[in-house]
Formats: structure tokens, sequence, C-alpha cells
């Protein structure tokens, strides 16, 4: 159960991670925000590759062909997933976008029966429903605008579908690397990740919006902190990969639900209402059936 362990420290850093990016956005933008988890969190990913090869006596991991596009999969869809999920949070409050994000698990099994041809039984086809309820219940937010609504509910089920692949694409990466080591393969394969998107996003913005660069650098030590907690948050999460199924690590990591409401309680204020409550409940039940179901 050492996979459940990486899974709660993982998903605690992450709530504080998110949190704090919630906040950089407003002064970065999306595109920056995202960045900032990125190119703050590869040089603390560097130290954890370091402290693990100094502490293992191992050498770096060959990678075979296979590798590659695994990793170069997981990396990409992170990033969009991330500049996805923080779209949403700038519309809905933060648990309630959190809850969009963590129908993730409803986009494995579906991608698994598009793709794989991964049978649905009753159990997963009612558990699904059930998920699905509870986004429903979530959007249907009395007072909002039904275009903003619907906007914000598609974003966030993008984000989850794309957090699922971009799990997919990790674990992989780990598996692909056949290495005795599940801490330095783990551990490698979150230091490629993070330098192929630091590497591309810095690309991107230096060519396109050279000013949200700047103004990531003036925003240095709020986004020290949340490089630092994604590099961490990441480390603990493709431990859980190397050591088991992503479904597993990811129906776990649905107690984010839990941390973000504390978090918009205590931090941002923000009220939850009971609508937008039997909703994250009917989403967190419904998740869990289909993962017990599997």
């Amino acid at each position: 159960m050492l996979w459940a362990v990486f899974t709660l420290i993982a998903a605690a850093a992450q709530t504080a991670r998110n949190a704090m990016q919630r906040e950089l956005t407003a002064r970065l933008g999306t595109v920056g925000a995202t960045h900032v988890r990125f190119l703050f969190g590869f040089p603390f990913a560097l130290i954890f590759l370091a402290g693990v090869m100094s502490a293992t006596g191992e050498a770096l991991p060959a990678t075979p062909l296979a590798f590659w596009p695994w990793v170069l999969a997981g990396a990409f869809t992170q990033i969009a997933a991330t500049a996805t999920m923080l779209s949403v949070m700038g519309e809905r409050s933060f648990v309630v976008a959190y809850a969009y994000i963590k129908t993730e698990p409803v986009s494995v099994a579906l991608f698994g029966l598009i793709f794989l041809g991964d049978s649905i039984t009753p159990l997963s086809a009612t558990a699904i429903l059930i998920a699905t309820a509870g986004v429903i219940a979530i959007s249907l937010k009395p007072g909002a605008g039904q275009v903003s609504t619907a906007r914000s509910t598609a974003i966030g089920l993008l984000s989850g579908a794309l957090f699922a692949l971009s799990a997919i694409g990790y674990r992989g990466a780990i598996l692909s690397l056949g290495h005795p080591s599940f801490v330095l393969a783990a551990t490698f394969t979150v230091t490629v990740g993070l330098v192929i998107q630091a590497a591309s996003l810095s690309l991107y913005l230096a060519l396109h919006d050279p000013q949200v660069l700047r103004a990531i650098a003036r925003a240095w030590k709020p986004s020290m902190f949340a490089g630092f907690m994604g590099a961490f948050a990441s480390e603990f999460w493709f431990l859980g990969f190397a050591i088991t199924t992503a479904a597993n690590v990811r129906t776990l990591a649905l107690v984010e639900v839990l941390f973000a409401q504390a978090v918009t309680h205590f931090v941002f204020k923000q009220p939850t209402s009971q609508r937008e409550a039997a909703g994250i409940v009917l989403v967190v039940v419904g998740v869990a059936l289909l993962v017990w179901a599997y």
C-alpha cells in the first residue's frame, strides 16, 4: 500500500500548488500561470534526481525508443490540462473546478471503450451516469449565464480528460524504461517531462508573448513556491504510477476534492451551495464506484 501514501502526499501538495497557481493567473494570465509550475519546477526535479542517484548509486537509465512517445504525450497533454484547469478556476469556485477535473477516471473508462475496446459493465455504466449527474448538478448554478456555465463545464471536463491522457502517457513512459528501481524510473521520467515542458513553453512565450516571461520573473517568489510544490507533487504521483495503475492512483486522488473544499472555505472564503455540494458528492461516489467495478 506504499502507493497510497505517495498518492496522499501528492494530492496535498498539488492542492497547495493549484491554489497558488490560481492566484498567479490574475497577474500572469493562463499561459503564464501554467508555465510557472514547469519553469520553476524542473530545477527542483533535477535536485530530486541527483539525490536519488546519489542515494541509490545508480546511473541514469537507458531510454528505449518507446519511452519518448509516451513521455511527450504525457508532457504536452499535461500542459493543455493545466491551462484548461486554470481557465475553469478563473470562472468557478476552486472546489467546483476540482469536481469537474476529478471526472478524470470516468474519462479513462471512456477512452478504454473507444480506443481499446474495453467493455463497460452495467455497474460501470451506472457509475458513469452518477458522476455525470453530479457534474450537471454542479453546473446548474442559479443566476449564472447559461453560456458561461456551459462553457466552464465543457472546459472542466476537457481538463479531466487531458489529465487522464497525461497519466496514461507518463505511466507508459515509466514502464517502458524497465528499470529495476521504480524510484529512479519515476524520478527520471518526472525530470524529463518537466524539462520538455519548461523548454517548450519558454520558447512559445519568447516568440509570442515575451512580456509574460518578464512578468513571471517579477513574480519569482510565489512562482518558486508553486514550482517546488508542483515538482514535489509530480515526484509522488509518478512514484505511485510506478507501483500501481493510474486508475488506482487517480481514484484515491479524489481526496483532493476534500482538500479543495477546505482551501475554498478557509482561504478563498467562497461558499459552496447545497446544490454544488450534492453534485460534488455524486461525482466522488460515481468515480469511486466506477473504479470499484473494475
